[in-house]
């Protein structure tokens, strides 16, 4: 990261944690890339992600990127940047439609229309155009930065809606006493905690997925270099 910044390349530890996450999931557990959808499962032919991005009136949205899994570390950089700008300035129109018809309904009737919507998007396989969302809004998974809040751990929620396999978070990174070759050492530590779908996977597929994310530390440079199938 500190090697492309001094390229004057906008990168972050975001940006490399998701593109590791679909590279993992599309090489190594591809069973994670998959939904449900009246009560079947249903494989994505791509590795789509829903980031998580915090505006500054202090509200919550997200940005999707399609085909995570085909992008090289610089491309991914570029696309989050663009998105994560409109979504900041309000001009992700399917987001600000669906907020407004959101906080027009009586907060008392506003769990009826989550239900509502799951019953009609995951039971029924149905779209709903008018708010936005169908049985794949969210993709494969959601990545959540805490540590732009400055949360060093978090414990991620499966929204009854989103229908994604799983839900990461990640937090700070910070300097820790740990155990390396029989000495107490400082190193830089981050946690990452993940919820899963049980319908989809297990925790088995998730020890895959953080044992490939390993392997792929090893190797950083191949994130920006080209490999077969990744462009």
């Amino acid at each position: 990261i500190q090697k492309k910044r001094q390229q004057k390349q906008k990168i972050t530890l975001t940006q490399v944690m998701l593109l590791l996450l679909a590279r993992g999931i599309h090489q190594d557990v591809p069973e994670l890339n998959c939904y449900v959808r009246r009560g079947r499962l249903v494989h994505r032919p791509s590795v789509d992600v829903s980031l998580s991005v915090l505006e500054p009136n202090g509200q919550l949205s997200s940005i999707k990127v399609n085909g995570a899994e085909t992008l090289s570390l610089s491309g991914l950089s570029e696309i989050m940047h663009k998105e994560i700008d409109k979504a900041r300035k309000g001009k992700s129109e399917h987001i600000k439609e669906a907020r407004n018809i959101v906080v027009r309904i009586p907060w008392p009737f506003r769990q009826w229309l989550v239900n509502f919507v799951r019953w009609a998007t995951v039971d029924l396989g149905l779209s709903l155009p008018f708010l936005g969302v169908n049985p794949d809004s969210f993709g494969t998974f959601v990545l959540s930065n805490l540590g732009t809040i400055g949360l060093d751990i978090g414990y991620p929620a499966l929204a009854p809606f989103s229908n994604v396999a799983m839900v990461i978070t990640q937090g700070s990174v910070n300097s820790k006493p740990v155990v390396y070759q029989g000495e107490i050492a400082i190193r830089r530590m981050l946690t990452v905690s993940a919820a899963v779908d049980h319908r989809v996977v297990d925790a088995a597929h998730l020890g895959k997925l953080f044992q490939s994310l390993r392997r792929q530390l090893k190797n950083p440079e191949l994130l920006d270099t080209s490999l077969p199938g990744i462009k």
